[in-house]
């Protein structure tokens, strides 16, 4: 089997879609606590459901056992292969020494994952004063370097937003051109596509930079064909179409039954593999919020047409800007074919993640937002503390790469790797 190190893990959605498509994590590397216990989490998941045993890990997310109580019944060296500590020169050596542990003498076949994106995003760069010029994060990728240094995989996968493309170093010259001279002094050729989510399974408008790397310099054209998905006929609605209505602020962190699901579209993206469901729990809201939700969900249904902020009536409004992000307020429209981006705001506030039923007048919960990333619903999303929460869910959803993205791009590069 094709083993693979992910860095930057975040709660695993790369990693999932390679778990997905046959590969065996060798660890995940991740700075976050909390992200880092939804690693655990699922890697606990993986190992109960290869004893048969998954009855020990519904009892752990029904609350019948202690997170400390739980991890005691999996093998150490499980839970030891998830490594929270951010990726820096002088952790380097102890990061290197704890995989050399996991690999135990093996080769190691692949490298994924993709720095964090808020120093290249253009969203990022607008509200920055010097537009994130200068900004650590810029330079993560010479940290990637090193892992591809030391243990040279046959391949590397990097994923990060397209406003790469357009960032800058202080000298005016581009940080994607020196990233891939740099890759290049690794040893490693490298090609790269732009690819949109919706494409591949996800009900959802996301586009990211997919760079490929392989060993050789002089490699051209190994870029995979990554088949599209067909989803004709399928909309955003889909998505929920099981999940039990709820009223702002209600819900429970779970588990609870799903409804009745004749659909083909949750199995197919390999959504629906439990028949109940976590996190789904509606945040509560301010009257005037309801009163924004109730209007913004019943015009887009009457006319499909978006409010902007300057168009609500005057009582509702209490920001004084009405000429900058004026769409604020967001349904997302069950009737669409894909949503619209899901980012890690969503843990702020759920005013660009309203949901289509104007009777449930909320936004998103966790659990249908997960959903729109195409997380299993077995996912479980840790907190810091153990106990369940609305803002690490959401923040750790919002940050994670779409599962089944990864699991098309996972797939075709398996095919290539196998031959």
């Amino acid at each position: 089997m094709l083993n693979y190190l992910d860095l930057f893990a975040g709660a695993g959605g790369l990693s999932e879609g390679f778990i997905q498509a046959g590969y065996a994590p060798v660890a995940h590397v991740e700075m976050d606590e909390a992200a880092c216990f939804t690693l655990k989490t699922r890697a606990a998941y993986y190992w109960l459901k290869a004893k048969n045993r998954l009855d020990i890990y519904k009892s752990y997310v029904c609350g019948e056992i202690t997170r400390e109580a739980f991890y005691k019944l999996v093998p150490e060296q499980v839970l030891n292969a998830v490594l929270n500590y951010e990726i820096s020169e002088d952790i380097l050596p102890v990061i290197f020494e704890k995989i050399d542990t996991c690999l135990d003498g093996e080769k190691l076949d692949l490298i994924v994952g993709g720095p964090p994106c808020q120093a290249y995003s253009l969203v990022g760069r607008a509200r920055s004063e010097n537009g994130m010029v200068g900004d650590k994060r810029n330079y993560l990728y010479k940290l990637y370097a090193k892992f591809l240094k030391r243990y040279k995989p046959r391949f590397f996968v990097f994923e990060n937003v397209t406003g790469l493309l357009s960032a800058k170093e202080n000298d005016g010259n581009y940080h994607f051109d020196n990233m891939r001279a740099l890759f290049r002094k690794c040893g490693y050729s490298t090609e790269y596509k732009i690819l949109n989510a919706t494409d591949y399974g996800v009900l959802q408008n996301r586009k990211r930079i997919i760079l490929l790397g392989k060993y050789g310099v002089d490699e051209k054209n190994f870029y995979p064909d990554i088949p599209v998905v067909e989803s004709v006929g399928i909309t955003v609605s889909e998505i929920f179409k099981d999940l039990p209505a709820l009223h702002a602020g209600e819900g429970i962190y779970g588990p609870v039954d799903v409804l009745p699901y004749t659909g083909k579209y949750l199995y197919d993206a390999g959504i629906k593999d439990t028949d109940y469901i976590t996190f789904h729990n509606a945040r509560p809201h301010i009257e005037q919020d309801l009163k924004i939700y109730k209007l913004v969900v019943e015009t887009w249904n009457r006319e499909h047409k978006r409010i902007d902020y300057s168009e609500l009536p005057e009582e509702l409004k209490s920001h004084k800007n009405t000429t900058a992000f004026l769409d604020r307020f967001k349904v997302v429209a069950g009737d669409l074919p894909y949503s619209q981006t899901v980012v890690a705001h969503i843990s702020r506030d759920g005013h660009y993640y309203i949901h289509p039923d104007a009777d449930q007048n909320r936004s998103l919960t966790p659990r249908e937002v997960a959903r729109l990333q195409t997380f299993p619903d077995s996912y479980y999303f840790e907190s810091r503390n153990a106990v369940p929460g609305r803002t690490a869910a959401f923040r750790q959803i919002g940050n994670a790469v779409p599962v089944r993205l990864a699991y098309s791009v996972a797939r075709a590069l398996k095919d290539l790797m196998d031959e």
